[in-house]
Protein backbone atom coordinates (compact mmCIF):
# COMPACT_ATOMS: atom_id res chain seq x y z
CA UNK A 1 0.00 0.00 0.00
CA UNK A 2 1.17 3.51 -0.78
CA UNK A 3 0.12 6.65 1.10
CA UNK A 4 -0.21 10.14 -0.38
CA UNK A 5 -1.43 13.27 1.40
CA UNK A 6 -1.82 16.94 0.68
CA UNK A 7 -3.16 20.08 2.41
CA UNK A 8 -6.42 21.80 1.56
CA UNK A 9 -8.35 24.68 3.10
CA UNK A 10 -12.13 24.64 3.42
CA UNK A 11 -13.88 27.96 2.82
CA UNK A 12 -16.97 28.39 4.99
CA UNK A 13 -20.16 29.91 3.62
CA UNK A 14 -20.52 32.01 6.80
CA UNK A 15 -18.09 32.96 9.55
CA UNK A 16 -18.54 30.22 12.15
CA UNK A 17 -18.71 31.40 15.76
CA UNK A 18 -18.92 29.30 18.91
CA UNK A 19 -18.49 30.34 22.55
CA UNK A 20 -14.68 30.31 22.33
CA UNK A 21 -13.71 31.42 18.80
CA UNK A 22 -14.70 32.45 15.26
CA UNK A 23 -13.32 31.30 11.93
CA UNK A 24 -14.06 31.51 8.19
CA UNK A 25 -11.83 28.61 7.07
CA UNK A 26 -10.88 25.14 8.28
CA UNK A 27 -7.57 23.45 7.40
CA UNK A 28 -7.79 19.83 6.25
CA UNK A 29 -5.39 17.19 5.00
CA UNK A 30 -6.66 14.79 2.36
CA UNK A 31 -5.16 11.32 2.18
CA UNK A 32 -5.06 8.61 -0.49
CA UNK A 33 -4.05 4.98 0.04
CA UNK A 34 -3.45 3.02 -3.17
CA UNK A 35 -3.41 -0.78 -3.42
CA UNK A 36 -3.70 -2.97 -6.52
CA UNK A 37 -5.21 -0.17 -8.59
CA UNK A 38 -7.78 0.87 -5.96
CA UNK A 39 -7.61 4.19 -4.07
CA UNK A 40 -9.09 4.83 -0.65
CA UNK A 41 -9.78 8.45 0.31
CA UNK A 42 -9.45 9.94 3.80
CA UNK A 43 -9.56 13.29 5.55
CA UNK A 44 -8.25 15.07 8.63
CA UNK A 45 -10.24 18.17 9.59
CA UNK A 46 -8.64 20.51 12.12
CA UNK A 47 -10.78 23.10 13.86
CA UNK A 48 -8.80 25.17 16.41
CA UNK A 49 -9.58 23.27 19.60
CA UNK A 50 -8.06 20.00 18.32
CA UNK A 51 -4.61 21.58 18.38
CA UNK A 52 -3.61 20.09 15.02
CA UNK A 53 -2.46 21.90 11.89
CA UNK A 54 -1.42 21.26 8.31
CA UNK A 55 2.16 21.02 9.55
CA UNK A 56 1.51 18.66 12.48
CA UNK A 57 -0.67 16.30 10.45
CA UNK A 58 1.78 16.09 7.56
CA UNK A 59 4.64 15.49 10.02
CA UNK A 60 2.70 12.63 11.61
CA UNK A 61 1.66 11.11 8.29
CA UNK A 62 5.24 11.22 7.04
CA UNK A 63 6.15 8.79 9.86
CA UNK A 64 3.75 6.12 8.55
CA UNK A 65 5.07 3.35 6.32
CA UNK A 66 2.18 1.40 4.82
CA UNK A 67 4.40 -0.45 2.37
CA UNK A 68 5.20 -3.00 5.09
CA UNK A 69 1.60 -4.22 5.13
CA UNK A 70 0.62 -6.68 2.44
CA UNK A 71 -3.00 -7.15 3.52
CA UNK A 72 -5.20 -4.03 3.84
CA UNK A 73 -7.90 -6.17 5.49
CA UNK A 74 -5.80 -6.28 8.68
CA UNK A 75 -7.49 -3.09 9.85
CA UNK A 76 -7.09 -3.79 13.56
CA UNK A 77 -3.34 -4.32 13.26
CA UNK A 78 -2.67 -1.39 10.94
CA UNK A 79 -4.81 1.10 12.84
CA UNK A 80 -3.36 0.04 16.21
CA UNK A 81 0.17 0.41 14.83
CA UNK A 82 -0.64 3.91 13.53
CA UNK A 83 -2.13 4.85 16.91
CA UNK A 84 1.10 3.89 18.68
CA UNK A 85 3.37 6.08 16.54
CA UNK A 86 2.72 9.15 18.72
CA UNK A 87 0.09 10.29 21.23
CA UNK A 88 -2.76 12.61 20.24
CA UNK A 89 -2.78 13.51 16.49
CA UNK A 90 -6.34 12.17 16.42
CA UNK A 91 -7.45 13.84 13.19
CA UNK A 92 -4.26 12.69 11.46
CA UNK A 93 -4.99 9.13 12.56
CA UNK A 94 -8.57 9.51 11.37
CA UNK A 95 -7.38 10.34 7.86
CA UNK A 96 -5.63 6.95 7.69
CA UNK A 97 -8.57 5.07 9.21
CA UNK A 98 -11.08 6.54 6.74
CA UNK A 99 -8.84 5.90 3.73
CA UNK A 100 -8.27 2.29 4.82
CA UNK A 101 -11.99 1.70 5.27
CA UNK A 102 -12.67 3.23 1.88
CA UNK A 103 -10.01 1.04 0.29
CA UNK A 104 -11.22 -2.18 1.95
CA UNK A 105 -14.83 -1.45 1.04
CA UNK A 106 -13.80 -0.96 -2.58
CA UNK A 107 -11.84 -4.22 -2.54
CA UNK A 108 -14.97 -5.94 -1.23
CA UNK A 109 -17.21 -3.93 -3.58
CA UNK A 110 -19.46 -3.08 -0.64
CA UNK A 111 -20.41 0.06 1.27
CA UNK A 112 -19.56 -0.08 4.96
CA UNK A 113 -23.16 0.10 6.15
CA UNK A 114 -23.65 -3.21 4.30
CA UNK A 115 -20.46 -4.71 5.75
CA UNK A 116 -21.69 -3.77 9.23
CA UNK A 117 -25.12 -5.22 8.49
CA UNK A 118 -26.98 -1.93 8.85
CA UNK A 119 -30.13 -0.75 7.08
CA UNK A 120 -29.57 2.36 4.99
CA UNK A 121 -33.19 3.39 5.64
CA UNK A 122 -32.46 3.55 9.40
CA UNK A 123 -30.16 6.55 8.95
CA UNK A 124 -31.54 9.44 11.02
CA UNK A 125 -32.29 13.03 10.18
CA UNK A 126 -29.43 15.45 10.70
CA UNK A 127 -29.52 18.83 12.32
CA UNK A 128 -28.37 21.99 10.55
CA UNK A 129 -25.95 24.09 12.58
CA UNK A 130 -26.45 27.79 13.26
CA UNK A 131 -23.45 29.51 14.80
CA UNK A 132 -23.54 32.55 17.08
CA UNK A 133 -24.06 35.64 14.93
CA UNK A 134 -25.86 38.93 14.38
CA UNK A 135 -29.68 38.73 14.24
CA UNK A 136 -29.97 39.28 10.49
CA UNK A 137 -27.37 36.58 9.76
CA UNK A 138 -29.08 34.16 12.15
CA UNK A 139 -32.38 34.74 10.31
CA UNK A 140 -30.63 34.12 6.98
CA UNK A 141 -29.19 30.84 8.29
CA UNK A 142 -32.63 29.72 9.49
CA UNK A 143 -33.98 30.30 5.98
CA UNK A 144 -31.09 28.24 4.55
CA UNK A 145 -32.14 25.40 6.87
CA UNK A 146 -35.66 25.17 5.50
CA UNK A 147 -36.63 21.52 5.16
CA UNK A 148 -34.49 20.32 8.06
CA UNK A 149 -36.42 18.60 10.85
CA UNK A 150 -34.34 20.16 13.61
CA UNK A 151 -31.69 22.82 14.07
CA UNK A 152 -28.48 22.87 16.09
CA UNK A 153 -27.79 26.22 17.73
CA UNK A 154 -24.50 27.33 19.24
CA UNK A 155 -24.83 29.00 22.64
CA UNK A 156 -22.49 29.95 25.46
CA UNK A 157 -22.29 33.72 25.27
CA UNK A 158 -24.29 36.53 26.84
CA UNK A 159 -26.93 36.52 24.10
CA UNK A 160 -28.16 32.93 24.48
CA UNK A 161 -31.82 33.78 25.02
CA UNK A 162 -31.74 36.33 22.22
CA UNK A 163 -30.39 33.65 19.83
CA UNK A 164 -33.24 31.29 20.67
CA UNK A 165 -35.87 34.02 20.47
CA UNK A 166 -34.64 35.14 17.03
CA UNK A 167 -34.86 31.58 15.72
CA UNK A 168 -38.25 30.99 17.32
CA UNK A 169 -39.55 34.08 15.51
CA UNK A 170 -38.55 32.40 12.24
CA UNK A 171 -39.18 28.70 12.87
CA UNK A 172 -40.89 26.31 15.29
CA UNK A 173 -38.85 23.18 14.40
CA UNK A 174 -37.15 21.42 17.34
CA UNK A 175 -33.72 22.69 18.36
CA UNK A 176 -30.68 21.11 19.94
CA UNK A 177 -28.21 23.45 21.61
CA UNK A 178 -24.43 23.18 21.87
CA UNK A 179 -22.90 25.36 24.58
CA UNK A 180 -19.26 24.34 23.94
CA UNK A 181 -18.46 24.53 27.68
CA UNK A 182 -19.75 28.10 27.82
CA UNK A 183 -21.77 27.94 31.09
CA UNK A 184 -19.61 28.02 34.22
CA UNK A 185 -22.22 28.16 37.04
CA UNK A 186 -24.32 25.02 37.54
CA UNK A 187 -27.33 26.87 38.98
CA UNK A 188 -27.44 29.35 36.12
CA UNK A 189 -27.03 26.42 33.71
CA UNK A 190 -29.98 24.58 35.28
CA UNK A 191 -32.18 27.68 35.12
CA UNK A 192 -31.23 28.09 31.47
CA UNK A 193 -32.07 24.47 30.68
CA UNK A 194 -35.51 24.83 32.25
CA UNK A 195 -36.05 27.94 30.13
CA UNK A 196 -34.90 26.07 27.02
CA UNK A 197 -37.23 23.15 27.70
CA UNK A 198 -40.19 25.48 27.15
CA UNK A 199 -38.75 26.44 23.73
CA UNK A 200 -38.93 22.92 22.24
CA UNK A 201 -35.27 22.06 22.83
CA UNK A 202 -34.36 18.36 22.53
CA UNK A 203 -31.07 18.20 24.44
CA UNK A 204 -28.10 20.27 25.62
CA UNK A 205 -24.60 19.47 24.38
CA UNK A 206 -21.55 20.11 26.59
CA UNK A 207 -23.18 22.79 28.75
CA UNK A 208 -20.28 23.18 31.21
CA UNK A 209 -16.46 22.91 31.10
CA UNK A 210 -15.36 19.30 30.86
CA UNK A 211 -13.25 19.56 34.03
CA UNK A 212 -16.23 20.57 36.20
CA UNK A 213 -17.19 16.93 36.61
CA UNK A 214 -19.10 17.16 39.90
CA UNK A 215 -21.06 20.19 38.73
CA UNK A 216 -21.86 18.42 35.47
CA UNK A 217 -23.09 15.27 37.24
CA UNK A 218 -25.30 17.44 39.47
CA UNK A 219 -26.68 19.25 36.43
CA UNK A 220 -27.45 16.02 34.57
CA UNK A 221 -29.25 14.56 37.59
CA UNK A 222 -31.52 17.60 37.86
CA UNK A 223 -31.84 18.53 34.18
CA UNK A 224 -35.23 18.10 32.47
CA UNK A 225 -33.33 17.62 29.18
CA UNK A 226 -30.62 15.09 28.25
CA UNK A 227 -27.04 16.33 28.49
CA UNK A 228 -24.56 15.19 25.83
CA UNK A 229 -20.77 15.10 26.27
CA UNK A 230 -18.70 16.46 23.39
CA UNK A 231 -15.37 17.97 24.47
CA UNK A 232 -15.48 15.69 27.55
CA UNK A 233 -15.45 12.50 25.45
CA UNK A 234 -12.81 12.13 22.78
CA UNK A 235 -12.03 8.42 22.57
CA UNK A 236 -13.21 4.99 23.74
CA UNK A 237 -11.43 5.27 27.10
CA UNK A 238 -13.39 8.40 28.04
CA UNK A 239 -16.84 6.81 27.94
CA UNK A 240 -16.80 5.06 31.32
CA UNK A 241 -15.79 8.35 32.97
CA UNK A 242 -18.78 10.05 31.34
CA UNK A 243 -21.35 7.54 32.62
CA UNK A 244 -23.57 9.16 35.28
CA UNK A 245 -22.03 12.55 34.41
CA UNK A 246 -23.83 12.94 31.07
CA UNK A 247 -26.92 11.35 29.53
CA UNK A 248 -25.06 10.53 26.33
CA UNK A 249 -22.04 11.18 24.13
CA UNK A 250 -21.27 12.90 20.85
CA UNK A 251 -18.90 10.81 18.72
CA UNK A 252 -16.88 12.55 16.02
CA UNK A 253 -14.49 10.71 13.76
CA UNK A 254 -11.92 13.50 13.98
CA UNK A 255 -11.83 13.20 17.77
CA UNK A 256 -11.79 9.43 18.12
CA UNK A 257 -9.31 8.44 15.35
CA UNK A 258 -11.88 7.17 12.88
CA UNK A 259 -14.59 4.71 11.92
CA UNK A 260 -13.18 1.66 13.70
CA UNK A 261 -13.02 3.28 17.13
CA UNK A 262 -16.32 5.11 16.58
CA UNK A 263 -18.03 1.74 16.03
CA UNK A 264 -16.54 0.44 19.29
CA UNK A 265 -17.64 3.61 21.12
CA UNK A 266 -21.23 3.18 19.96
CA UNK A 267 -21.23 -0.43 21.15
CA UNK A 268 -19.91 0.51 24.60
CA UNK A 269 -22.23 3.50 25.02
CA UNK A 270 -25.23 1.30 24.19
CA UNK A 271 -24.07 -1.30 26.73
CA UNK A 272 -23.99 1.48 29.34
CA UNK A 273 -27.49 2.64 28.34
CA UNK A 274 -26.25 6.01 27.14
CA UNK A 275 -27.65 8.06 24.28
CA UNK A 276 -25.47 8.38 21.19
CA UNK A 277 -25.05 11.34 18.87
CA UNK A 278 -22.87 11.28 15.76
CA UNK A 279 -21.29 14.64 15.00
CA UNK A 280 -18.72 16.20 12.71
CA UNK A 281 -16.42 19.14 12.15
CA UNK A 282 -16.56 21.28 9.04
CA UNK A 283 -15.44 18.61 6.57
CA UNK A 284 -15.68 17.63 2.94
CA UNK A 285 -18.13 14.94 1.90
CA UNK A 286 -15.28 12.48 2.40
CA UNK A 287 -15.37 12.74 6.19
CA UNK A 288 -19.15 13.17 6.29
CA UNK A 289 -19.75 10.11 4.10
CA UNK A 290 -17.48 8.02 6.33
CA UNK A 291 -19.43 9.02 9.44
CA UNK A 292 -22.74 8.47 7.67
CA UNK A 293 -21.94 4.77 7.30
CA UNK A 294 -22.38 4.50 11.09
CA UNK A 295 -25.45 6.70 11.32
CA UNK A 296 -28.13 3.95 11.43
CA UNK A 297 -26.74 3.04 14.88
CA UNK A 298 -27.29 6.39 16.62
CA UNK A 299 -30.09 8.41 18.21
CA UNK A 300 -29.17 11.77 16.71
CA UNK A 301 -26.89 13.00 13.96
CA UNK A 302 -25.22 16.31 13.23
CA UNK A 303 -23.61 15.60 9.87
CA UNK A 304 -24.04 18.91 8.09
CA UNK A 305 -20.33 19.81 7.92
CA UNK A 306 -20.08 19.61 4.12
CA UNK A 307 -23.15 21.82 3.74
CA UNK A 308 -21.34 24.64 5.54
CA UNK A 309 -18.46 24.88 3.04
CA UNK A 310 -18.12 26.35 -0.46
CA UNK A 311 -15.40 24.13 -1.94
CA UNK A 312 -16.26 20.47 -1.36
CA UNK A 313 -13.87 18.15 -3.25
CA UNK A 314 -16.11 15.08 -3.11
CA UNK A 315 -19.56 13.80 -4.00
CA UNK A 316 -20.97 11.31 -1.55
CA UNK A 317 -23.69 10.99 1.06
CA UNK A 318 -26.49 13.51 0.54
CA UNK A 319 -28.86 15.27 2.91
CA UNK A 320 -32.38 15.15 1.44
CA UNK A 321 -35.06 17.13 3.28
CA UNK A 322 -32.90 16.87 6.37
CA UNK A 323 -32.49 13.08 6.22
CA UNK A 324 -29.14 11.36 5.70
CA UNK A 325 -29.14 9.45 2.42
CA UNK A 326 -26.10 7.20 2.63
CA UNK A 327 -24.21 6.69 -0.61
CA UNK A 328 -24.34 3.07 -1.79
CA UNK A 329 -21.00 3.27 -3.60
CA UNK A 330 -18.34 0.86 -2.28
CA UNK A 331 -16.22 1.91 0.68
CA UNK A 332 -17.30 5.16 2.33
CA UNK A 333 -19.27 6.07 -0.79
CA UNK A 334 -17.46 9.00 -2.36
CA UNK A 335 -16.28 10.13 -5.77
CA UNK A 336 -13.60 12.78 -6.06
CA UNK A 337 -14.59 15.81 -8.11
CA UNK A 338 -12.44 17.11 -10.95
CA UNK A 339 -12.25 20.70 -9.75
CA UNK A 340 -10.09 23.14 -11.68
Amino acid sequence: MRLKFYPYTLELKHTFTVSSNSRSTTPVILTEIEHEGYIGYGEASMPPYLGESHESVMKFLSMIDLTKYNNPFELETIINDVDKIAPNNNAAKTSIDIALHDLVGKLLNQAWFNIWGLAKEAAPFTSFTIGIDKPDIVKEKVKEAEGFKYLKVKLGKENDKEMIKIIRDESDVPIVVDVNQGWKDKNIALDMIYWLKEKNILFVEQPMPKNQIDDMAWLTEKSPLPTIADEAVQRLGDILKAKDVYSGINIKLMKCTGMREAHKMITLARALNMKVMLGCMTETSCGISAAAQLSPLVDWADLDGALLIKNDLFDGTKIINGKISISELPGIGVVKKNLK
